[in-house]
């Protein structure tokens, strides 16, 4: 058993130490740069007439559509991070997957820019409205990110030492966190599997199926995420029945719940959806600090 439990530890310090983090986001920025010159090349060869792709020209007519690859090289490394900050902070784990659905849209905004139609009737095109909405909604996510740290840092600044409690919590989600690596490569080659199977490749089905790409992985992930999170709220109460702590992260879990709604949505109710959870999320944050003064003050 005690073998067992060694075996357990030292997969999770080499899956979750700072070594493996820093050589993965190095590997995932040389695959972004690699990913995004290949892309850009076929767009030039396709361009100059030195290659015919037949029906998948459709794909690389515009140079700004290769800006979506190495977002989505990028992406996987912010999961990577999600799950990382996972055992050490519950805050930064909920701030990862505020930083993921933003990159998420930011790159749905890379890959309209190569759509845009520019005439004075802007807000009467759907596309165009789009757009207007996501650039807003952009800077507001980025605002609101911003706001989130902060009010976790001021709470971090008055929080007391760590308890026996706290410690047991934290090797329960250091498991969690061991646990969600495989589960996400697997997961991420199933839907890229299911992907290549539904659309067989046709340029057509491929290039609709392109803007859309993020129910592919990310609407599955955010589920794992959201059964994980349940799984933490009730490991937290060997932790602490504290009032506060439990409502704050059942609150994370419906923001949660609401990104993940957010797939489902199409236009401009997916991003209005993705701001409420994220404001929400920002909103639990500060009322828990809030909370904690006022008992701490009687």
């Amino acid at each position: 058993m005690n073998s067992f439990s060694t075996k357990l530890t030292q997969i999770q310090e080499q899956l979750l130490s700072e070594k493996i983090s820093e050589k993965a986001e190095q590997v995932i920025v040389y695959i972004a740069i690699v990913s995004f010159l290949i892309h850009l090349s076929i767009i030039a060869v396709v361009d100059l007439d030195f290659l015919n792709l037949g029906a998948y020209e459709e794909l690389t007519i515009n140079p700004i559509s290769a800006l979506y690859t190495p977002f989505s090289i990028i992406l996987i490394y912010e999961v990577y991070l999600l799950v990382f900050y996972l055992p050490k902070s519950i805050t930064n784990y909920i701030g990862k997957q505020y930083e993921i659905i933003t990159l998420i849209l930011i790159r749905k905004i890379f890959y309209d820019l190569s759509n845009l139609e520019f005439s004075e009737n802007w807000f009467s095109i759907q596309g165009d409205l789009q757009f207007t909405v996501d650039i807003v909604a952009t800077l507001l996510l980025f605002t609101l990110i911003f706001f989130f740290y902060k009010i976790d840092q001021k709470n971090r600044t008055e929080s007391s030492a760590i308890s026996i409690k706290t410690k047991k919590y934290i090797k329960i989600k250091r498991l969690f966190a061991s646990l969600l690596v495989p589960i996400i490569i697997v997961l991420a080659l199933f839907s890229l599997g299911s992907w290549i199977y539904e659309t067989g490749l046709n340029p057509e089905d491929v290039g609709s199926s392109l803007k859309s790409l993020n129910s592919i992985f990310f609407d599955d992930f955010f589920t794992v995420l959201i059964l994980t999170d349940v799984l933490l709220l009730l490991f937290s109460f060997l932790q602490t029945n504290q009032f506060s702590r439990v409502i704050r992260n059942s609150g994370f879990i419906i923001s949660t719940v609401l990104i993940k709604l957010s797939f489902s949505a199409d236009g401009i109710l997916n991003t209005i959806l993705i701001v409420v959870a994220v404001s929400f999320g920002v909103l639990i944050l500060l009322i828990y600090n809030m909370f904690n003064h006022l008992k701490q003050s009687r």
